[in-house]
């Protein structure tokens, strides 16, 4: 079974990575790249801080723990661990994927850029929905434009991309069930 999720992992690997050219090469290195979203990001936060004015202290807090945790869970309990090598990384894959720039570390499983994509989806998402219910779904759309990028750009397999979004989702939904704790009992007092 194992061997089977492998190779069909592989396959789409190869299918997705296969539809690229010299246009949307730099189009998702510019979708895979932090500094590209800061205009995102920067809407993000002005959102919470209207909505949540000085509480956004503290939703801002807890998107940071969030963030350490996506990142800091998907490299030293995934990619440390289970030793995937990345597609750019593995010799048999070498010579007939398609790279675009850097392949990055030689672990990929699971995509930190998933998990804290998708960390941010549910957290902000689910703070921001009853006031903006458009907020959720261009959420949606920039993680999945995130996470396609990079299987596109050949360093990651859609497995990785999929469990660090199952894994970012996970740990958005614990965070805002802290978040949620603290407000009820703490900061409406």
């Amino acid at each position: 079974m194992l061997d089977f999720l492998s190779e069909a992992d592989k396959w789409l690997f190869l299918l997705v990575n296969g539809w690229h050219s010299d246009f949307f090469d730099i189009v998702m290195v510019y979708i895979s790249s932090k500094l590209f979203w800061l205009p995102f990001y920067l809407l993000l936060l002005y959102l919470v801080i209207r909505e949540y004015k000085w509480k956004s202290i503290i939703v801002l807090l807890f998107v940071a723990i969030l963030l350490t945790l996506t990142d800091q869970i998907s490299v030293h309990l995934f990619k440390n661990v289970f030793q995937r090598l990345r597609p750019c990384h593995n010799e048999e894959l070498a010579l007939i994927i398609h790279t675009v720039k850097s392949c990055g570390g030689q672990f990929g499983f699971v995509s930190s850029h998933a998990s804290n994509s998708f960390g941010i989806i549910v957290f902000v998402g689910a703070l921001l929905k009853d006031r903006y219910s458009w907020l959720p779904w261009v959420l949606l759309i920039w993680g999945l434009l995130i996470i396609y990028s990079r299987v596109y750009l050949g360093v990651h397999y859609p497995g990785d991309v999929l469990f660090g979004a199952l894994l970012g989702a996970l740990l958005g939904q614990f965070t805002l069930w802290g978040y949620r704790y603290i407000d009820k009992n703490w900061l409406k007092k």
